[in-house]
């Protein structure tokens, strides 16, 4: 019980990001999860809180920095390749411009994107956003889930 009352608190502030940082990761893991015209679950606090305590998958790619790093890295590079599309900050740009961006990353597969494998990019990215996605409650009831020590 406690695990959904935890989940279900107010919002936490926004630690490990800086502001610049949480404005585009915010842009991001919201589309990424299909929430951006629904953003009322914290899934960018979610990742904050788990990049500020260190709580990683266990693992990462060799050739990528470690996950905190690789986050702050890439969403200054989805910056400056928002800023050369359309002049703006990726969190400022229009979705369809940062639809663009994100799914141009994707594309290259195990291509170079800023001297990053893109593929182990995106990895990280949708690993740490569908985790905080279906770690919250308001989530369990779209894939049925009745919730922990429940059967359905």
């Amino acid at each position: 019980m406690r695990l959904l009352v935890d989940r279900l608190a107010p919002e936490p502030p926004v630690t490990f990001f800086t502001n610049a940082e949480g404005a585009c990761a915010r842009a991001l893991l919201n589309l990424l999860t299909g929430r951006e015209d629904a953003p009322e679950l914290p899934i960018l606090q979610m990742v904050d809180a788990r990049l500020e305590a260190g709580e990683t998958d266990g693992w990462r790619h060799g050739d990528m920095p470690d996950d905190g790093q690789a986050w702050r890295d890439t969403l200054a590079y989805l910056d400056a390749d928002a800023g050369e599309r359309c002049s703006l900050r990726f969190a400022d740009a229009p979705v369809a411009d940062q639809l663009a961006l994100i799914q141009a990353v994707k594309d290259l597969k195990s291509g170079d994107w800023h001297g990053l494998n893109a593929a182990h990019v995106w990895s990280l990215w949708t690993r740490y956003a569908c985790t905080a996605l279906y770690a919250h409650p308001v989530a369990w009831n779209e894939i049925s889930f009745p919730g922990p020590g429940r059967t359905g």
